[in-house]
C-alpha cells in the first residue's frame, strides 16, 4: 500500500529554504534528489507488458542512499548476496551507541567521528576475540551505522552481527564458550570501548577540549548484546530491516499540514516500552533533522570485517562453510529471493515482466512516441 505522505512531499513546503537550512552544498544535493524522486524532473521510461499488453509511464529513482523510495531494490540485491555467506552458527545482534556529549562533534566532524566509531568497535571486540582466555580466535562482524533516534534527533550508533565463535590460527573453527549473552562480558566490553575510542579521539581531532572529556568519562558508554539468533538464516530477516533503513520512512508520515507548515508522525517511545505515540514538528525542523542524517560523499556505513571481510569471503569462507557442515551442524535453510527488480514486474497483473520500450528525460517523450510504442510492440508480439 502506498503511503500517503512523504519525506518528498515534506521538502517541497520548504523548496525556497532546502540550501539554508541545509548544514553542506553535499546534504543541500542530496535533500533536491530526494525531493525529485520519481517526478518529471528526472525524466522517465515507458514499460509494456509481455503478459497483459498495458503501457506503464514510470519516472526515474533519485537513487539516493538516504531516499526510502529508493532502498528497496537496493536491499533486496544485498541481501540476495548475503545468504550465499551464512554460517550454521548462532549469530548475537551487538549494538554499540556513543553519548549525547558527542553529537556536536558529529555534525562538525562526521567522516572523522564515524570511522573512529566503526574502527573502535572492531578494535574492541578483536581484543576480546583475540585473547586467549576469552576465545583466542579471529572473529568476523558486519556492521550497520545508523545515527538517528526516532524522533529523528541525532543517535549515531552502530548495529553489528557477529557470529559465537571465530577461526583458530590453524583455520579451524572454535566455538564461543557462552559464558555470557553474547561472546564476552558487556560491562568489560563497555569500558574497554570507551578507552579505545576517547584515544583515537584525541589523536584525530586534538582541538576539541578537555571538558569534553572529562563528560566522556562521567558518561556510562552503553554496550547492548541481544540474545542470538534462533537459526542462522534468522541473520537474513534481521539484515533486511536494518541494512537500507533510512531516519524515517515515509509510512511513519501520518498528516501534512500545509497551511501551518506542520508534521505529524508516529514514532517509539522507548522510555516507555517502545509504545507508540506521535510527534508534531514544523516542516522546517523536520528537514534540520531529517539531513543530520545524511552521510558525508563516500562514506560506507555497511562494514565487513575479519572473517566475513571481503579478502576472506573469496578465499576462505567456502571452505569455513564445508568444515562446520562436516561437524554436523545444523544445516542452512536454502531461500528463494526473487532476483528480479520489483520495478520489472508489472504492477497491473503481477505476472508480466515489463520490457522498456523508450526512455525521456525532463523534457518529456519524443513527439512521434506512439508510433515508436506501436512499432516496437508489434515486434514484442510477432
Amino acid at each position: 500500500m502506498q503511503p500517503k505522505h512523504t519525506v518528498a512531499d515534506v521538502l517541497n513546503l520548504e523548496l525556497e529554504h532546502l540550501h539554508e537550512i541545509a548544514h553542506t552544498s553535499w546534504n543541500a544535493r542530496a535533500l533536491h534528489a530526494i525531493r525529485k524522486c520519481r517526478t518529471k524532473a528526472l525524466g522517465g521510461h515507458l514499460d509494456w507488458c509481455m503478459e497483459c499488453k498495458k503501457l506503464h509511464l514510470q519516472f526515474n529513482s533519485c537513487r539516493n542512499r538516504h531516499c526510502t523510495t529508493c532502498q528497496g531494490h537496493k536491499q533486496h540485491q544485498w541481501i540476495s548476496a548475503r545468504r550465499q555467506e551464512l554460517l550454521a552458527v548462532p549469530y548475537f545482534h551487538v549494538v554499540f551507541t556513543l553519548p549525547d556529549h558527542l553529537n556536536f562533534v558529529a555534525i562538525r566532524y562526521p567522516k572523522v567521528l564515524y570511522k573512529i566509531l566503526f574502527d573502535t568497535v572492531w578494535e574492541t571486540l578483536s581484543a576480546f576475540g583475540d585473547n586467549p582466555k576469552q576465545l583466542g580466535a579471529k572473529l568476523g562482524m558486519i556492521a550497520v551505522l545508523h545515527t538517528w533516534g526516532q524522533n529523528l534527533s541525532l543517535h549515531p550508533h552502530l548495529h553489528c552481527i557477529v557470529p559465537k565463535g571465530g577461526v583458530s590460527k590453524a583455520g579451524y573453527w572454535k566455538k564461543g564458550k557462552g559464558k555470557y549473552n553474547f561472546l564476552f562480558s558487556v560491562i568489560a566490553m563497555s569500558k574497554k570501548y570507551r578507552g579505545v575510542f576517547v584515544s583515537k579521539l584525541r589523536k584525530a581531532l586534538p582541538e576539541l577540549p578537555q571538558s569534553l572529556y572529562d563528560n566522556l568519562f562521567k558518561k556510562k558508554w552503553v554496550v547492548y548484546a541481544k540474545p542470538p539468533f534462533g537459526r542462522p538464516e534468522h541473520v537474513i530477516e534481521y539484515l533486511g530491516r536494518y541494512t537500507h533503513k533510512i531516519a524515517i520512512g515515509n509510512h511513519r508520515i501520518l498528516a501534512i499540514d500545509k497551511a501551518k507548515r506542520e508534521v505529524l508522525f508516529s514514532l517509539k517511545d522507548y522510555k516507555k516500552g517502545g509504545k507508540r505515540t506521535t510527534m508534531t514538528l514544523t516542516s522546517k525542523e523536520f528537514i534540520r533533522r531529517f539531513q543530520l542524517h545524511i552521510l558525508p560523499k563516500g562514506f560506507t556505513r555497511i562494514r565487513h570485517y575479519g572473517f566475513l571481510s571481503s579478502s576472506w569471503k573469496k578465499e576462505k569462507l567456502p571452505s569455513l562453510q564445508l568444515q562446520l557442515a562436516d561437524r554436523g551442524l545444523e544445516k542452512i535453510e536454502t531461500f528463494e529471493i526473487e532476483e528480479k527488480s520489483v520495478h520489472r514486474i508489472c504492477p497491473s497483473c503481477k505476472k508480466g515482466t515489463l520490457i522498456t520500450l523508450l526512455t525521456f528525460d525532463s523534457r518529456g517523450p519524443p513527439k512521434n512516441y506512439q508510433q515508436l510504442i506501436k512499432r516496437k510492440t508489434l515486434k514484442f508480439n510477432t
